[in-house]
């Protein structure tokens, strides 16, 4: 049994923890770190796993590839993408990550959304530890991921009576429907 940390020996809870409780977890770790691990897959079919910046508008994560990269051309060629985040690692008591599986959208400069992508990412303080004019941004295309599934994991969940796995996903579009106007009566 665990001195310090008890709850984290089994049984384990597996109830879910309620939607908006979830998302509010998931953005506290996105917006608590801003590197990842992003997943893609090339042209040949071969995975690619880069390390890279991000930074987090809600569950939507914005990242500046490099022009040319394999990642950026990877995105252009499948946007299926998974995104890895995690905290920092003290012990069972302590995991705490999230897998995003969603789309990337690459936005070319100036394009809609390219200025609330450069809005979000903190491109001011990249250019300037690179010793870059920062009168202005980056002109190069900014990547929105758009999560479809979040498999978030914190067993810190376990000592409030949750699972410590949970799994978020988008809800469907809501599809608008017309309303028919009334006919006329002849």
């Amino acid at each position: 049994m665990s001195t310090a940390y008890p709850w984290v020996e089994p049984p384990w809870p597996q109830k879910a923890l309620p939607r908006a409780r979830l998302e509010d977890r998931i953005g506290q770790l996105l917006g608590s770190t801003n590197m990842g691990t992003l997943a893609t897959v090339d042209a040949a079919g071969q995975p690619i796993a880069s390390p890279i910046e991000y930074y987090a508008d809600g569950l939507t994560l914005y990242l500046l590839p490099d022009p040319g990269t394999p990642k950026l051309r990877a995105m252009q060629h499948d946007p299926r993408v998974c995104f890895a985040v995690h905290g920092a690692y003290h012990g069972w008591h302590s995991a705490r990550g999230a897998q995003v599986f969603g789309r990337a959208t690459i936005i070319a400069p100036h394009a809609p959304g390219w200025k609330r992508g450069m809005a979000v990412f903190r491109w001011y303080e990249w250019m300037h530890d690179l010793g870059l004019d920062t009168s202005k941004p980056f002109e190069r295309p900014v990547c929105r991921i758009d999560p479809v599934k979040i498999l978030y994991t914190e067993t810190w969940l376990w000592k409030l009576g949750y699972g410590a796995k949970q799994r978020w996903e988008a809800r469907p579009a809501t599809v608008r429907r017309k309303r028919a106007a009334p006919r006329r009566q002849r």
